[in-house]
């Protein structure tokens, strides 16, 4: 799937607003956040269409990355697609992620761009009403050899 990212412009929030009111993405993505974004991209398909957003925030310590696809496009390439893009614009490294444990996609997305499972924790997720398992992840440093 070709995607590219941009600055996010004033026009995108409505998309953004439609795609995190979605009950079904919201239970998916569980531990939902009310913290801005450091760095945050639009996702852009190859029609101009806004696919969702990925965003790195957090002190440099602990940086996460997190991103939005909306759910019609799921399953097409476009979330990898998208963090791939955000990881090469974001040097920065380590890099941490988590996601609700039973998001088996985005799991595996994160995990095609190089993150790797560091645990688990539990923590009350607001999108659901309960306390749910997540998956923690990490983007390290590259190995130096000198």
């Amino acid at each position: 799937m070709d995607v590219a990212l941009r600055a996010v412009q004033d026009g995108d929030l409505p998309v953004f607003f439609v795609q995190t009111a979605d009950p079904e993405a919201v239970w998916m993505a569980a531990f939902t956040s009310e913290d801005p974004a450091v760095v945050g991209r639009t996702v852009v398909g190859a029609g101009g269409d806004v696919l969702g957003h990925v965003a790195v925030f957090g002190p440099p310590e602990e940086r996460e990355v997190t991103y939005w696809i909306g759910r019609e496009h799921w399953g097409q390439g476009v979330a990898t697609a998208a963090l791939r893009a955000l990881l090469t614009e974001v040097p920065e490294r380590p890099l941490h992620a988590r996601a609700a444990i039973d998001n088996a996609g985005s799991i595996r997305v994160l995990e095609k761009c190089g993150f790797a499972v560091a645990g688990t924790e539990r923590g009350y997720a607001h999108a659901r009403g309960e306390v749910l398992g997540e998956v923690v992840l990490v983007l390290p440093a590259p190995a130096l050899y000198g």
